[in-house]
């Protein structure tokens, strides 16, 4: 099952799980972000998968591990990368810097490499999780909405290829020690105060690459 899920994955695109710079921004990138009051909708946020009257206000933003560092990756200012191997993603930025940020990646069998672009972006988004996950785990809901109780906890940036949902996402969690670990079925975990500071400095269309 496994194994089938992962290529039905590269067939269509990618396949399985993984604060706003406005959507019009030249280059997809706009290194200061400029966040929502809390409790408001950002203006590019995908009102199909938010729920409204979740806020940002529960949110221990003390805890962001977002950093300054020289840009390991060589990529482009307003490329998002993902290195599963450091366990850290960069966003990056002109002159050669990037800002870094601790993740958590797929277990082993879920973990997957490739290139995509953020086609969609909620606030505090719902959960439902897709027929291979609720296979393997008959103890998960059909659906969880959007709270601090939520897997994927207040931001999640959807992954698409040739504007295909792959059904990765870079996300928040409700579940902070798990960052650093390779835990995941497949997508990108954030702390909450992470995901809502990435969220905020980037828009539809940035380039993703995993490796």
């Amino acid at each position: 099952m496994r194994m089938r899920f992962l290529r039905l994955g590269v067939a269509v695109g990618l396949a399985a799980c993984l604060g706003g710079a406005p959507a019009s921004a030249k280059n997809g990138f706009d290194p200061t972000p400029e966040p929502a009051a809390k409790g408001d909708l950002p203006p590019d946020a995908d009102p199909y998968y938010s729920t409204a009257g979740a806020t940002d206000r529960d949110v221990d933003f003390q805890t962001s591990t977002a950093r300054i560092v020289a840009d390991p990756t060589h990529e482009p200012p307003g490329t998002l990368t993902i290195s599963t191997r450091l366990r850290k993603l960069f966003l990056s930025l002109p002159e050669g810097r990037a800002r870094e940020y601790r993740i958590a990646v797929g277990r082993q069998g879920f973990s997957w490499k490739g290139k995509a672009e953020i086609g969609r972006k909620a606030y505090w988004p719902g959960w439902t999780p897709p027929p291979e996950m609720l296979e393997r785990d008959r103890s998960l809901p059909e659906h969880v909405d959007g709270g601090p109780s939520n897997p994927l906890g207040a931001r999640a940036l959807y992954l698409f290829q040739d504007k295909k949902d792959t059904l990765f996402r870079i996300h928040g969690t409700n579940e902070p020690r798990s960052i650093g670990k390779a835990v995941s079925s497949g997508c990108i975990r954030m702390l909450n105060a992470d995901v809502i500071d990435l969220y905020g400095r980037v828009a539809k269309g940035t380039k993703v690459v995993v490796e």
